[in-house]
């Protein structure tokens, strides 16, 4: 087979920078390798080991090698266990690439489908010499900001796998015992899988007492009396749905595990926001963001993370807008036209900006304002929700550049000084703040 690295120009324009270009094709057992050295045609490969112990020596080799300058890494992704140990050497400068962009650089190049581990080294390294331009090199925040991000996404997976739970328990509940439906209007409350787990049949919550079900309600802080009379009454009025064993005996032992797993959720899910809400106020851009109105426990942290703390993160409010996704793309071909959205994208990133976007809505006027003039327009529910986080961004953008929490008099200041259109479709409960600022 001929060699991979023979098809690439070698141009590395002895950039001082950097004494030498190396590429990684990272894989769970081993790593292929490239290294050009700064000003040479030559290209090194070898193969390394995915253990502790030979990145170790092959990094340290390294900087024997180029005595401590610095050098240029890139590899695929930017959260593999590889990139985390390259952190660790101040020499090393990170580009990260990604994935998709690493595979239609090999189709063009390799029409044919061609893919070898040497052969994506070989890519990604004539795409670091002669393309990096186009790459951001990693920029690691604080270990502060980095742990809030990564709590912040852990958090939301467990949500998420509770919401799968929840979904699981519904389907089981409406088989063999659809009155819990009826005695709950939410089943993710922390009351719901406690009750679950102590009567999860029909059966054997009529066996139990109507004082003992009351001093349950009472122990979880439901005391409405109107609401526990109706609860009883439900109760002891219900018929089972249905009486075969099989489906009664497997349901109800179903229902039982998954109140125990949502249970433990509940837990784990409390624990984090526990936590968060300590790291959040302890933070120094905590003053900023918690300025923000509709931004709760749970936001603030996950927009701190996004932003960080290196100013040279994002240089403008635009490239914000483009890497989280809410920033539409243009694609035109000729005569045809269009403008959609970006597939490509840190969707947790993405998310985090809708969400706040639609939470605002219930305390900012002029946000659900807006958002009601995106849909007079004719756009749909998500589509002004993400028009209005276009809206957000630029002014958290200047915040967080300015190092100043939100105040919402000033935007509005700014709205009456440029005579905004959005002026004519607010609320008129914004009204007595417009005549506030104007005087």
């Amino acid at each position: 087979m001929p060699d991979p690295t023979s098809h690439f120009p070698s141009n590395c324009s002895s950039n001082p920078s950097f004494a030498a270009f190396i590429s990684i094709d990272w894989a769970d057992e081993k790593h292929s390798v490239c290294i050009q050295s700064a000003g040479s045609a030559t290209v090194q490969s070898k193969e390394i080991a995915q253990t502790a112990e030979a990145l170790s020596e092959w990094c340290n080799g390294l900087l024997a090698q180029f005595h401590g300058q610095k050098l240029a890494i890139i590899v695929e992704g930017n959260r593999s266990g590889l990139i985390y140990h390259l952190l660790g050497y101040s020499e090393f400068v990170i580009y990260p690439i990604n994935p998709k962009a690493a595979a239609k650089y090999r189709e063009a190049i390799y029409p044919n489908g061609s893919k070898t581990d040497p052969i994506d080294a070989a890519l990604l390294l004539d795409f670091l010499l002669h393309h990096r331009d186009c790459l951001r090199p990693l920029a690691p925040d604080t270990d502060q900001t980095r742990i809030l991000g990564q709590l912040s996404e852990d958090r939301r997976r467990l949500v998420d796998t509770r919401t799968e739970i929840l979904n699981r328990l519904t389907a089981r509940l409406k088989l063999a015992f659809p009155q819990i439906l009826d005695l709950f209007d939410v089943l993710a409350q922390p009351m719901v899988a406690d009750f679950l787990k102590k009567w999860p049949s029909l059966e054997k919550l009529q066996k139990a007492k109507p004082d003992q079900i009351r001093r349950f309600f009472y122990a979880h802080n439901s005391r409405s009396e109107e609401l526990i009379v109706a609860r009883l009454a439900l109760i002891a009025n219900a018929k089972a749905l249905t009486r075969d064993a099989a489906v009664l005996t497997t349901a109800t032992l179903m229902i039982e595990e998954l109140a125990v797993l949502v249970q433990g959720l509940h837990r784990s899910i409390a624990r984090y926001d526990e936590l968060l809400v300590k790291l959040t106020q302890a933070h120094p851009l905590a003053p900023i963001f918690t300025s923000l109105p509709g931004a709760g426990k749970i936001l603030v942290p996950r927009i701190i993370s996004v932003l960080g703390t290196v100013p040279e993160r994002w240089p403008k409010a635009y490239d914000l807008l483009c890497f989280s996704g809410v920033a539409p793309i243009e694609v035109a071909s000729g005569k045809q036209y269009s403008v959609h959205w970006r597939w490509n994208c840190p969707r947790f990133l993405r998310q985090t900006f809708i969400e706040f976007a639609y939470c605002s809505m219930n305390q900012c006027p002029w946000a659900k304002a807006y958002y009601d003039d995106q849909k007079s327009k004719g756009k749909k529910h998500h589509q002004a929700v993400r028009a209005l986080a276009f809206k957000w961004i630029r002014i958290i953008w200047k915040c967080w550049k300015l190092k100043t929490p939100y105040d919402e008099s000033i935007y509005l200041k700014s709205l009456v000084k440029k005579n905004a259109p959005l002026l004519v479709t607010m609320n008129k409960s914004i009204t007595p703040s417009l005549q506030t600022v104007t005087e």
